[in-house]
């Protein structure tokens, strides 16, 4: 349930306002009652209580007390998680997260949303673009990102766990979205635990989390070890494998991501 309101996303919420789309038992809470499901809830004992006595024309009672569920549209925190390791991919990756951010970022000071970048390379995760709804912040952070060195997939998948925690902290109403584009093969750990497992042990905080995730593969078709792919599973997340990964692609399954739909090209 969140406490505030945004302008996308539909989410259930615990303001008076919102479209009333169903109720549910109030257990004790006696604010926002829905009185077409409270009368309908208490019909079917006046019977048994005109026996008590009571001089009222339909006893209601509190254990027939039922709350409105409504809903309204929320904010949408979209975090791009890209490997920029040395891999003959880099430069289709990079080009296909930059544009697919700015295209995001079009209309986002419309509604609210903001959107995220963060890297990671060598032995460190770094947050390139906090999360923003400005172009122009965006335009001048994208502009030269640097790429090589090796795969620390743990370390950007903890920076990013702990980015949309603070997100949330700031803003209960936040509906986050992490689209991680690797070919999961991290060879860098932050810890005594091998790469992989490190990596794997971060997923499965983040999925504990709910934190909803997409996984874009950038491995070669002939070259996939089914990383990416595992990491999904343990992120509890569609993988995507998209063999000409374009600006457009990437933005367009964002975007059903964003509206709960899934995309074509999930694995």
């Amino acid at each position: 349930m969140r406490r505030t309101s945004g302008r996308r996303s539909h989410s259930k919420t615990e303001q008076k306002r919102g479209r009333y789309i169903q109720s549910r038992p109030a257990n004790g809470k006696t604010h926002d009652l829905a009185f077409d499901a409270t009368l309908r809830a208490a019909a079917p004992f006046q019977r048994q209580r005109a026996e008590d006595q009571r001089p009222v024309a339909f006893d209601i009672r509190s254990s027939d007390f039922m709350r409105k569920v409504r809903v309204r549209r929320a904010a949408n925190l979209v975090l791009f998680v890209v490997d920029v390791s040395w891999s003959m991919a880099v430069a289709e990756r990079m080009t296909a997260t930059k544009g697919a951010i700015l295209s995001l970022l079009t209309d986002a000071y419309q509604r609210r949303d903001r959107v995220g970048l963060i890297v990671f390379q060598k032995d460190r995760a770094t947050v390139v673009l906090p999360p923003t709804n400005s172009v122009m912040l965006a335009q001048k952070a994208l502009a030269d990102i640097p790429v090589g060195g090796k795969t620390p997939l743990s370390a950007g998948l903890q920076a990013a766990y702990e980015l949309i925690h603070r997100e949330k902290v700031l803003h209960p109403d936040v509906m986050p979205l992490m689209i991680i584009l690797t070919d999961g093969a991290g060879n860098v750990s932050m810890g005594n635990m091998p790469p992989q497992d490190e990596a794997n042990f971060v997923a499965s905080r983040i999925a504990e989390e709910h934190i909803h995730c997409i996984v874009v593969n950038m491995e070669h078709e002939t070259f996939d070890q089914g990383l990416a792919c595992d990491l999904a599973k343990h992120l509890e997340s569609p993988c995507y494998t998209l063999g000409e990964l374009h600006a457009a692609n990437l933005y367009q399954t964002v975007r059903q991501e964003m509206n709960g739909v899934p995309g074509a090209g999930a694995a």
